[in-house]
């Protein structure tokens, strides 16, 4: 009897796998979404995340003009590690495009620098890091300090030590080598805390997700259930339906960006020098542009379950290439500019520059402006499809 009973089990249990089967297969949306989403986010994977770092962009205040300042900057780029980004005439005008994040590094060359290499003295350069980046400041410190000692062997084997030949005797004669030795001066985070770098870019990724998931849910759920035709009987307008969803799970999400600044000041000890009305305007569009991605996902899914996993064709990408964990210039050229419709990204560069470098709004306002209008766009589009299918 057992051994039936067991053979029973097993064929039923076989029966549902077939089943199962049988019915992916006649779901042909669930077939692309278990198909083409893993692949793409394979692929952009295995693009972004490259712990190499080139073309970090080096800003350059040249006060030598020479022969030998010009070698040392040709050594920094011909590694294909940085990349010129534009001169400067003084140290002011590169700090601050460096406090604007507009440049990786800095070089200042000193004017007696050509002289003191020649002389054979330790000839002194300056170079300047945005640490905002840990990881990419500790990269960029060890990429400048390999050059330079690479220069400084070329220097070497050109110019070796003199011979002096008398009647039966080779007697050499010492002589001081060139040298050059790099000054790194870190800015807005000495200590190179990466949890600096990783909270600060992760608060604008965690307001998007919990955006689009919380949205999304509930307004699948409305279906589900069949509560939109309840409502469609009432006296409201379509846009006071929308409108009336969306207020609470704002003001809801609003409360994650102060909760996300104390556990970042508690645990991390996240510094803020910034204005608070600044941020918080910022992570309130960041906030609107993860409901309308939600609204927009719901207005796609039929199930919970296809929400989700529209979810997840969404969302890693936009993490992805973000720069919250991996730096954009480590990303293939060609898929950089698609990280300027991010808003994650733009709103990690509002938060860091105003947590860790007290950034003001007039340096800010081009990335504030990329985030409104990606928000108004993608909550105008989600709120115009759902609108349409509550009629």
């Amino acid at each position: 009897m057992k051994e039936l009973f067991y053979k029973f089990l097993s064929l039923r249990w076989f029966a549902l796998i077939r089943k199962e089967f049988n019915q992916i297969k006649r779901n042909k949306r669930l077939v692309i979404m278990l198909i083409i989403p893993p692949t793409m986010n394979i692929i952009l994977f295995g693009f972004a995340l490259n712990p190499t770092v080139t073309n970090l962009q080096l800003g350059v205040v040249d006060e030598n003009q020479s022969v030998e300042s010009r070698e040392l900057i040709s050594a920094l780029t011909e590694s294909q590690s940085f990349q010129v980004a534009k001169y400067y005439l003084s140290d002011n005008e590169l700090n601050d495009d460096l406090t604007a994040g507009n440049l990786d590094a800095g070089l200042i060359i000193p004017n007696d620098f050509a002289k003191k290499r020649l002389r054979g003295e330790t000839a002194e350069v300056q170079l300047i890091v945005d640490a905002v980046n840990s990881n990419t400041a500790t990269i960029v410190g060890g990429y400048a300090s390999r050059i330079i000692n690479n220069l400084n062997q070329q220097i070497l084997r050109a110019n070796p030590p003199k011979v002096s030949l008398q009647t039966f005797a080779v007697e050499q004669i010492p002589r001081k080598l060139p040298n050059i030795t790099p000054h790194v001066a870190l800015l807005y985070n000495p200590g190179l805390k990466n949890s600096w770098f990783i909270v600060s870019g992760l608060i604008g990724a965690l307001l998007v997700i919990q955006g689009s998931i919380v949205a999304a849910a509930s307004m699948v759920k409305e279906k589900e259930v069949g509560t939109i035709e309840q409502l469609l009987m009432t006296p409201a307008e379509a846009i006071e339906i929308i409108t009336a969803k969306i207020a609470p799970i704002f003001f809801l999400l609003t409360m994650d960006i102060f909760l996300a600044l104390f556990v970042a000041k508690i645990a991390f000890g996240v510094p803020f020098l910034g204005l608070f009305v600044i941020f918080l305007l910022g992570g309130c569009l960041c906030v609107l542009s993860g409901i309308g991605i939600g609204t927009l996902i719901a207005t796609l899914a039929k199930s919970q379950q296809q929400a989700q996993l529209i979810s997840f064709f969404v969302m890693p990408p936009l993490v992805l290439l973000s720069g919250v964990t991996t730096p954009i210039e480590a990303m293939p050229k060609w898929l950089q500019p698609v990280t300027n419709v991010n808003p994650i990204r733009h709103f990690g560069i509002i938060s860091r520059s105003i947590m860790l470098k007290g950034t003001d709004f007039s340096i800010l306002y081009p990335n504030f402006l990329a985030l409104a209008t990606f928000c108004i766009i993608v909550v105008s589009i989600s709120m115009w499809r759902f609108r349409k299918q509550l009629q």
